[in-house]
């Protein structure tokens, strides 16, 4: 098999054109590299060869624009006996392979107090499980690569480390029935995927509910709805049907929003009735 084959060139993710911030890292990371294998005294080619990967990868790498996965930082620091210090880059590249919209999100959930949602489309990424957001992003028209479903996929596992803060944030998610309706991904991932959510539902800090279909009209008709809130009492929302869909931080702007949410909130099942609604729904399955 040629080095060149396009296989070779699977273990990396472009870099995100609009992510200044991050493409500069990555082209540290490169020049880095670049220095390590020239004092070892490897051409390109010869450190492709020993590498396993493709000498076009190798070069993109050197030259920031693509990221290096894991694995290929970790065969890198063997093949030219770094003794780990390569392998530390990364730490380094962990963030900057997330691309940056994704990136600012997780940020600014990590930061958040208070996290209310309304999902009109699709199940919120906090609630997705790994296997139903890869059928999610597989399905997307024009296809993403098999990187870029991996590099996304990856961001979205991610943002779950805010399950894991101490203290945790008061997260409260509101789903639309029909998005609990499809069973995206074949029915096995369904059920896993339904039986994720109603573990979620359980935990302290979260209030789970489902808006049912049986309700003729309600608040979130124009779309869905995310509101973030930090300890400093600032916080910044966001919705389809409001403000030509953009982000807004102002008050008055943020009132608005926190209107809708708490009129959706009161006109969807309870908590309790949520999760009822969902051990039926896993009945069915």
């Amino acid at each position: 098999m040629s080095v060149d084959s396009d296989a070779t060139e699977e273990p990396g993710w472009e870099v995100d054109p609009e992510d200044e911030q991050g493409a500069a890292v990555v082209a540290a990371v490169g020049r880095q590299l670049k220095v390590w294998r020239e004092t070892a005294g490897l051409r390109v080619s010869d450190f492709a060869t020993q590498m396993g990967y493709g000498q076009d990868l190798v070069r993109k790498v050197e030259s920031g624009t693509r990221i290096p996965r894991p694995e290929y930082l970790d065969k890198a620091d063997e093949v030219l006996r770094a003794e780990g210090r390569i392998a530390s880059m990364k730490k380094d590249m962990e963030q900057a392979r997330y691309p940056k919209r994704v990136r600012d999100l997780a940020k600014m959930e990590e930061r958040a107090v208070e996290i209310g949602s309304y999902s009109i489309h699709t199940v919120h990424g906090l609630l997705q499980t790994e296997e139903h957001a890869r059928a999610l992003f597989e399905m997307r028209q024009p296809p993403y690569s098999h990187a870029e479903v991996d590099r996304y996929l990856s961001a979205r596992m991610a943002r779950k480390s805010v399950y894991n803060r101490d203290p945790a944030p008061s997260i409260t998610l509101v789903q639309e029935e029909a998005t609990l309706r499809r069973p995206i991904g074949g029915k096995l991932v369904w059920r896993r995927q339904l039986e994720h959510i109603a573990e979620v539902a359980e935990m302290r800090n979260i209030a789970f509910q489902i808006m049912p279909l049986e309700v003729e009209s309600h608040a979130g008709m124009h779309g869905g709805i995310e509101i973030l809130k930090f300890p400093d009492g600032s916080a910044v929302g966001k919705s389809e049907g409001a403000f030509g869909g953009r982000p807004v931080s102002s008050p008055r702007d943020i009132r608005i929003l926190e209107l809708r949410y708490g009129m959706i909130r009161a006109q969807a099942l309870t908590p309790r009735e949520s999760l009822a609604f969902i051990e039926h729904a896993l009945g069915e399955t």
